[in-house]
C-alpha cells in the first residue's frame, strides 16, 4: 500500500507551488532540447547542466510536497535558489525567446517556492 499525504494538509499554496514546479521542470526540459537543436553558445555545458539540475530539483520539490516531507521547506528553498540561478543564465541570452520563457518560468517557480518558507509547520 502506498503512503499518501493526508489531503487536508495540502494547502492551496502548496498546490500552486507544485503546479509551478511542474511548469518549470517541463520548460527546462523543452529549453534543453531547444538548445541542442540550436547548438553553438546554446550548448554551453554549464548552462545545460544548470537547466538539468533545475528540472530535477523541481521534480524533487514536488515529490517532497506530495509526501509531506519534513524536508519540504528546505527543498523549496534550494529549488528557489537553483531556479534563480538558472533564470539569470537564461536571461543572458535575451535575444532568444525560448530562453526568456524558461527564465520567466524559473523566476515564477523561485517566487512560489520561497513562499513555502512562510508556511506554518
Amino acid at each position: 500500500m502506498m503512503m499518501m499525504m493526508m489531503t487536508e494538509t495540502m494547502t492551496p499554496e502548496m498546490q500552486t507551488c507544485m503546479d509551478v514546479c511542474m511548469d518549470c521542470h517541463k520548460m527546462c526540459m523543452e529549453t534543453m532540447t531547444h538548445c541542442m537543436s540550436k547548438g553553438g553558445q546554446h550548448m554551453d555545458k554549464n548552462m545545460m547542466s544548470m537547466m538539468r539540475d533545475c528540472s530535477e530539483m523541481c521534480m524533487m520539490c514536488m515529490n517532497m510536497m506530495m509526501s509531506g516531507s519534513e524536508f519540504m521547506e528546505r527543498t523549496c528553498m534550494l529549488c528557489a535558489e537553483m531556479c534563480d540561478r538558472t533564470a539569470m543564465a537564461c536571461e543572458m541570452m535575451s535575444d532568444d525567446a525560448k530562453m526568456m520563457q524558461c527564465a520567466a518560468a524559473c523566476r515564477k517557480c523561485a517566487e512560489s517556492c520561497r513562499s513555502m518558507q512562510m508556511m506554518p509547520a
